[in-house]
Order: C-alpha cells, then sequence, then structure tokens
C-alpha cells in the first residue's frame, strides 16, 4: 500500500510555479549535491556583490516536486541576505516557510540547506575567504548527521 503524502498550499505553489529557476552566468558561487536513496539532485547558483549581499539565487533540481519546491523557496530566502545570514538558513526555516513537509520528504528540505552551503562554500573558495561556521559541503545528504537524526535511512 502506497503512502499518501499531503502537501500544503504553498509547497503547491512552489511546485507549479516554482521560483528562480535556471543557471547565472558566471557565479560567485554554485553548489550541487544529491540523495543516493531518492535520486534526487539540487544544484544552487549565487550572485553575490562586493559586500557579500546574495542579489540572486537560482536553481536547477532533477527530483521530485518536493525538492523543487524547496529549492524555490531556499532561493526566496536567501535572496537580499548577506553571506552569513544565507549561511543561517537551516532545513527547518524551509520547511516553516513552506508550512511544513510530509515526514517522508524532509529530507528535500536538508538538500536545499546543504546546497546552499555548497555555492558558499564555492564563493568562500574562490575569493580565499572565510566564512565562519561554514563546513565544507557534501556531495550526498545521506553523509550528514541531520538525515539520520531525521529519520533517513
Amino acid at each position: 500500500m502506497s503512502q499518501v503524502t499531503e502537501y500544503s498550499e504553498k509547497v503547491m505553489d512552489h511546485f507549479k510555479n516554482p521560483r528562480n529557476v535556471g543557471e547565472i552566468e558566471n557565479p560567485a558561487g554554485v553548489g550541487t549535491v544529491g540523495n543516493a536513496v531518492c535520486g534526487d539532485i539540487m544544484r544552487m547558483y549565487l550572485d553575490i556583490d562586493d559586500k557579500g549581499v546574495i542579489r540572486d539565487a537560482r536553481f536547477k533540481t532533477f527530483g521530485c516536486g518536493a525538492a523543487i519546491a524547496t529549492s524555490s523557496m531556499a532561493t526566496e530566502l536567501v535572496r537580499g541576505k548577506t553571506v552569513q545570514e544565507a549561511l543561517e538558513v537551516t532545513n527547518k526555516a524551509v520547511m516553516e516557510a513552506l508550512d511544513g513537509l510530509p515526514p517522508v520528504k524532509i529530507h528535500c528540505s536538508l538538500l536545499a540547506e546543504q546546497a546552499i552551503h555548497a555555492a558558499l562554500w564555492d564563493y568562500a573558495q574562490k575569493n580565499n575567504i572565510k566564512i565562519e561556521g561554514l563546513k565544507p559541503p557534501v556531495n550526498d545528504i545521506n553523509e550528514t548527521k541531520e538525515f539520520y537524526e531525521m529519520g533517513g535511512k
């Protein structure tokens, strides 16, 4: 028997009408993360000005509706923020902004958080700067302890 997945109106809106889809030419930072278990892949592009403010954020995601919705919301949440503020956008913040996710889709919000971090890491490496609190990115969210704390298997 298949599990019924209930999505909020916001999740459905961001899935059906995703914001900020696409690439940024010559991005300040780009990060790609995936989930080997479900096959989702998320790439986040950031355009960051000289003051460290994110002018633009775009994404390309191969995955389920929840992965697309969390990518879309994550780009909305980081636009206009400083690099340090963007680092503080957690999977919980993404979920709350979408009015929640079904338990089996929570990993998609972690994918969004990690994609932001991977793009910030790329930006820091390109500019030879250290962003306080930023850790090296993962390629697969299954490599994170948060994935297992959220019930991932």
